[in-house]
């Protein structure tokens, strides 16, 4: 945890603590809005709990503490067994501290364990008759639960008849998907309805609206099953008796989604050292998935090891809950600004009050558009959900609307280019400058020569706007005609600078096409995209000639980016041409275009073939290099690995092939030995790629 939790001091802080708990669960667990994060809840909790521990005598009948859903909601339908929640650890020490317990209590050592990634949704029993969905039940206060049964129909991955006619009870967890939440802000706001501030607020309102004019869809998760009193004999002895790795490929079989799916499969381990390593596997897929995660659940898997430890009141002591950084924090909107990028988009940001989420102080976060924001009908003044997983750049989910005091205040839109005062383009979703790249040009020409790019040395910005404001260049590729009388003619630019500078730009002229197609910053690619793109196709005259259809067999580029790459290299093509006819370099080494005779036209497509001692591997690089590769940037080494044939990649997954780790190599280090692959010094790189390596 990065934030120290809250130290209770005598018994009114106690009680103002209890009540502000147990209002903030109620509002969870109800209907998603509570004013709490998960973050800050957790840790109100257990300052209750540091309290009670050293206060038995004063413990309040009320205190969520020891309680499902911290006692904060109740249900008129009998469970058939009592459906619990999880005790939670924060660190590989708690973790270690409670398998201990475990096999303490059970007399014996845990030989096999289950890690499933915990999902950031509700609680659900599904109830089955002869194959066919007859109930939906809400945890409830664990022992009785709510009938929602109405919303049978919505729930993706819940099969209304399953495979085969049994009867049982699925039990698993309800979520909204990224996708599926925000068709649900868009329906929201269409109906006039206040925005949800996240998916799980989304999730947790629908399942229990029954008079929507609309209706939005959901997701189910399976996560255990168990019999029913109609339940066979023998398919009763099969759940009870089976390992809960076993059950869970039964409920698939049956047609209930789980995460065997997904990037993050529900998995077997034999050792606690192992379970960390699968820990660690399923937090770094954190980002990339398409729905929310708030930890990893770990369970004895053998049924015999469950049945010896046993429940407790709340949770089974035969389970825990890893919970992972919280991404998910609640701040104020202070304010927006608008900003205009090196291709004319005009990209709003949300100015917050600073908030600490995964270690580190987020002031701003993206709101992507306008649309985006009618969308969240977000408001200056309003208190709003921020979220952050891995790398990737804050971003507000939604106003917590039952918050608003009132006092918040609309987001005004620009009616002009910020940075110029043109006229904007608002027919698409995101806005741009009518100038486009020329709103931008000391931006858009300084990219270009970045070290990541062109790498023109001696062009920094200040020379950049100085050429823009002579009228020297009017892109990019204007650079490649500059003659030495017009730069002599700058201020502050003698004989051995000029000549140094041309002298970088005439070098510029071979690089290769991945760092030319990333210099002219089409709209949807990056380093990595360009150099994809560059050795599909291997030449600029094979990239330009693709179509969408075309483009559309690089890795990574679907149906949507696909045209907007196609349509920018078709108004870059003045630029282009200028390049080409200044001698800029307009192929990828090592990649060789070969015809494809399958094309859908009949004609070549063209498609590069890529060898090299890396052919087929995924390399991912840690920690500080030495010797031959420690000039390198990290792009650059990338550049290394897949012009040697390999996929370049920035977290260790079990599709991880070689780990190459430097000085510092910290947990990815720690986290390929886990996996079994194979790890060698930036030393050893470097002589396997002796012939590549600079």
């Amino acid at each position: 945890m990065t934030t120290t939790d809250a130290v209770i001091g005598d018994d009114a802080a106690y009680a103002d603590a209890v009540r502000t708990a147990v209002k903030a669960a109620a509002a969870y667990y109800a209907g998603g809005d509570s004013p709490l994060d998960d973050d800050a809840y957790d840790r109100l909790v257990r300052a209750i709990a540091a309290w009670e521990a050293g206060h038995p005598d004063r413990v309040l009948a009320e205190s969520p503490t020891g309680k499902v859903a911290g006692g904060a909601t109740q249900g008129d339908v009998p469970h058939v067994q009592p459906m619990l929640s999880l005790d939670n650890v924060f660190s590989a020490e708690q973790f270690e501290a409670w398998a201990a317990s475990l096999q303490r209590r059970i007399g014996r050592p845990v030989t096999a364990w289950s890690v499933e990634p915990k999902l950031d949704g509700l609680a659900l029993a599904a109830r089955y008759r002869d194959g066919r969905l007859v109930q939906l039940l809400t945890r409830g206060d664990g022992t009785a639960g709510e009938d929602v049964s109405h919303a049978i129909g919505t729930l993706t991955g819940l099969p209304e008849q399953l495979a085969e006619p049994v009867t049982l009870e699925v039990r698993g967890e309800v979520l909204m998907t990224a996708a599926q939440f925000e068709t649900a802000l868009a329906l929201r706001a269409e109906h006039g309805g206040e925005p949800f501030a996240n998916p799980r607020n989304a999730a947790a309102g629908t399942l229990r609206a029954k008079d929507r004019a609309y209706r939005l869809e959901m997701t189910f998760f399976g996560y255990g099953c168990l019999p029913l009193p109609a339940t066979s004999e023998d398919l009763a002895a099969r759940l009870t008796a089976s390992s809960h790795s076993d059950v869970m490929s039964l409920i698939a079989v049956l047609g209930v989604h789980t995460t065997a799916a997904t990037k993050v499969p529900g998995r077997t381990a034999g050792t606690t050292a192992q379970v960390q390593g699968c820990v660690e596997e399923i937090a770094a897929l954190r980002a990339e998935l398409p729905f929310g995660i708030d930890g990893i659940v770990i369970k004895a898997d053998l049924a015999a090891d469950q049945e010896a430890a046993g429940s407790g009141s709340r949770a089974p002591r035969w389970a825990v809950a890893w919970k992972l950084p919280a991404v998910e924090k609640v701040t104020t909107l202070i304010g927006v600004e608008w900003n205009v990028g090196r291709t004319g988009i005009i990209a709003p940001r949300a100015v917050l009050e600073p908030v600490e989420i995964e270690g580190s102080t987020v002031t701003y976060a993206t709101l992507h558009n306008p649309a985006d924001i009618t969308r969240r009908d977000l408001r200056i003044g309003d208190r709003v959900m921020v979220y952050k997983a891995g790398d990737i750049i804050p971003r507000i989910e939604a106003p917590v609307a039952h918050l608003r005091t009132g006092a918040e205040q609309p987001i005004a839109f620009p009616d002009a280019c910020p940075q110029c005062g043109s006229d904007i383009d608002t027919s698409e979703q995101r806005w741009r400058c009518e100038r486009g790249r020329d709103c931008h040009l000391v931006a858009s020409v300084s990219y270009a020569a970045g070290r990541d790019q062109l790498d023109i040395e001696g062009l920094g910005l200040t020379r950049v706007v100085q050429l823009a404001y002579a009228g020297l260049i009017h892109d990019f590729a204007d650079l490649f005609t500059l003659t030495r009388d017009q730069l002599l003619a700058l201020e502050r630019m003698g004989p051995t600078s000029t000549d140094n500078l041309l002298a970088a730009i005439e070098q510029a002229k071979n690089q290769p096409l991945s760092r030319v197609l990333c210099a002219l910053g089409v709209r949807g690619t990056g380093r990595s995209m360009s150099r994809r793109i560059a050795r599909h196709f291997a030449t600029m005259e094979a990239v330009r000639a693709a179509d969408a259809e075309a483009m559309q067999h690089v890795d990574g580029i679907g149906t949507e980016k696909a045209p907007v790459i196609v349509a920018e290299l078709v108004q870059l093509a003045p630029v282009i041409d200028k390049l080409v006819a200044a001698g800029v370099n307009m192929t990828e080494p090592g990649a060789t275009p070969t015809a494809d005779t399958n094309a859908a036209d009949g004609a070549a497509d063209t498609e590069a073939v890529t060898t090299g001692p890396l052919h087929g591997l995924t390399v991912v690089v840690t920690g500080a290099m030495t010797g031959p590769l420690q000039k390198l940037s990290r792009n650059q080494m990338n550049e290394l690995i897949e012009h040697a044939g390999g996929r370049s990649s920035s977290s260790v997954s079990k599709r991880t092939s070689l780990l190459v780790a430097g000085e510092g190599a910290g947990s990815k280090h720690a986290k390929a030995q886990n996996l079994g692959i194979r790890i060698i010094s930036p030393d050893e790189f470097a002589g396997l790629l002796a012939d590549l390596a600079p």
